[in-house]
This record gives C-alpha cells, structure tokens and sequence, in this order.
C-alpha cells in the first residue's frame, strides 16, 4: 500500500501568478491609461469617454459626443493631474479628445 501524503499549502503561489499576469499584460501608455481610467476619472466620464490611443505622452480620448469631448477638453488639467496620482507626474502630457464618429442617418429603402 502507497504512503499518501497530506496536501502540501501553496501559500507563495499567489505572488508567483501576480507576476507572471504582470508580465503578461503590455507595457504601452495607452494599456497603463486605459487601467487606471476608470479610478481616475470616476465612473460618470468613463463610461462618456475612452481613451483610444497614445504616443508620446499624448492620449487621444474619444468620447460619445460633441458636447462631452469639449467638456473634457476643458477639464484636461484636472484630468491629467488625476492620471499623475495613479501613473507617476509627467507620463501623460496631453489629452486630445474628439467626439465618436456619427451615425448614418440615412433610412433604408
């Protein structure tokens, strides 16, 4: 008969797996930007707006309208001060926001 042995802890496992997730994801501005979006702008201007892209310090963010790109053009200080709390002072230099491209409007037939 085969000696069976107790279940061994794995308490160091959950640090291991952080790190290797950690290192899976991309180390762009525009991944770091998109992370900590959400927690920086609060939930009302996320779900307004996305940042869509970055390129050397600048995030462009598009947002649902007109109205909304213009708003968070005029809070772009106060924004790019929330993202230095979250990703280091310096890291976004500007934010360039532009209205989503509109719908059709046309009707069928």
């Amino acid at each position: 008969m085969k000696h069976r042995f107790a279940p061994r802890r794995v308490g160091g496992t959950s640090g291991a797996v952080a790190r290797l997730v950690g290192g899976l994801q991309p180390a762009s501005l525009l991944a770091e930007v998109q992370r900590v979006w959400p927690t920086a702008v609060g939930p009302a201007l996320a779900a307004q707006a996305t940042p869509t892209a970055a390129r050397d310090g600048v995030v462009s963010v598009t947002c649902a309208s007109a109205v909304w790109a213009h708003e968070l053009t005029l809070m772009s200080g106060e924004l790019i001060g929330r993202l230095d709390v979250h990703l280091g002072s310096g890291t976004v230099r500007e934010l360039r926001c532009s209205a989503a491209p509109g719908r059709s409007w046309v009707r069928p037939g």
